[in-house]
């Protein structure tokens, strides 16, 4: 083969290397990597689960349409157990695997433990569940956004509820020393002292995953409280309630979304009745969240868990705006969640300037009959 055919050739295997790459064909340079963060094991999984589930569904609805931009979709799941320490590592993994956007993280802490790394990178984070206020109130964290409304929100309807509606005018407030758990009561702590018809008579954090929590118990007695108010997740919730109950406390028990989950029943049995929990609006009756339910029990054999579909939400959202934007690039992206609507299970929804959806919030729930009921 002379020069001239030799150059000839391998500028034709040069061409076709360029065209193979440009159109995909499987590669995984030519996908779009969503990334799926959150605990998917231990006490935690069942709020982390649900959330890789619901983007596994979207995703897969997603390619049988051909994609977004031609590409096709690859969701790259990480387990950070809910702990912060661990979050750091989970985002550095997805980093090096080259996501371009992450579904997640689940809870609050490992959220905020995470964030700066993704602010590093330019890459935009999308939280179903994290109600810190602080994650898009301090401004620090301009590539966070969540399909959930916040803890202050949430903490003020619990007061709101316990004061004008139960007409409670002791409170005591108790948390797990979380950034979640200790947010949520410090919010719920400075809502009840502005307000002149009821007062804290106990505010006291808990030590997460301890097996005894009569001395806390106890101290509620003391106070003579007429409910609690607990910032937290459903683990502590449960042995509390049950610890209270067999020592035939009546002090009604109030809570936030992450006791708002069948686990906490599931674990706190017949103690858990009459419990009221903030949780997302029920939005069941969305055609869009009917559809999305449907294929879960369809796919899973089984009813959705906690935040599906505010997971669901937040990968159609994601997936939109990039598509929208017509490329994954941080600017692109971050100004088509922020001006683009997205038809989604919680109903259509974009982002304001801090992150936050428009359009979405908290509900009462209480648990009847085994069962968490929506009180209207």
């Amino acid at each position: 083969m002379n020069n001239h055919l030799r150059g000839l050739f391998i500028t034709a295997v040069m061409v076709l290397v360029m065209i193979f790459t440009l159109t995909g064909n499987g590669l995984t340079a030519e996908m779009i990597k969503l990334g799926v963060a959150g605990a998917h094991s231990g006490d935690l999984a069942s709020y982390g689960i649900p959330s890789v589930k619901a983007a596994k569904l979207v995703v897969e609805d997603i390619n049988a349409k051909g994609g977004i931009l031609g590409k096709k979709v690859e969701i790259l799941a990480e387990d950070d157990v809910c702990k912060p320490e661990v979050a750091t590592n989970t985002a550095t993994k997805l980093l090096s695997q080259g996501v371009n956007v992450v579904m997640g993280h689940i809870c609050s802490g490992a959220t905020k433990a995470a964030l700066g790394i993704y602010k590093d990178s330019k890459i935009i984070c999308m939280s179903p569940s994290a109600t810190n206020p602080a994650l898009t109130q301090s401004g620090d964290y301009p590539n966070f956004y969540r399909t959930i409304a916040s803890d202050d929100a949430q903490a003020r309807l619990e007061v709101d509820f316990a004061i004008n509606v139960l007409k409670f005018k002791k409170i005591a407030v108790l948390h797990d020393k979380g950034d979640y758990g200790k947010g949520l009561a410090e919010y719920a702590k400075a809502f009840i002292e502005k307000n002149d018809k009821a007062e804290v008579v106990l505010y006291e954090g808990v030590t997460p995953g301890a097996v005894d929590y009569s001395a806390v118990v106890q101290k509620i007695k003391r106070s003579d409280a007429d409910a609690v108010i607990f910032g937290g997740y459903h683990p502590e919730a449960s042995k509390i309630v049950m610890q209270m109950r067999k020592k035939k406390m009546k002090t009604i028990f109030i809570s936030d979304d992450g006791v708002k989950d069948d686990t906490f029943i599931k674990v706190a049995q017949k103690y858990a009745e009459g419990v009221y929990a903030t949780g997302p609006k029920d939005t069941s009756k969305n055609p869009l969240a009917i559809a999305a339910n449907e294929a879960h029990k369809k796919e899973f054999g089984a009813e959705p868990g906690a935040f599906f579909l505010n997971a669901y939400a937040a990968t159609q959202a994601l997936l939109n705006a990039i598509e929208k934007a017509g490329s994954t690039e941080y600017e692109a992206v971050s100004k088509a969640l922020r001006t683009e609507y997205v038809e989604t299970p919680l109903g259509k929804i974009r982002f304001d300037d801090r992150g936050d959806a428009i359009g979405v919030g908290f509900s009462i729930y209480q648990v009847q009959n085994g069962v968490y009921v929506e009180l209207k």
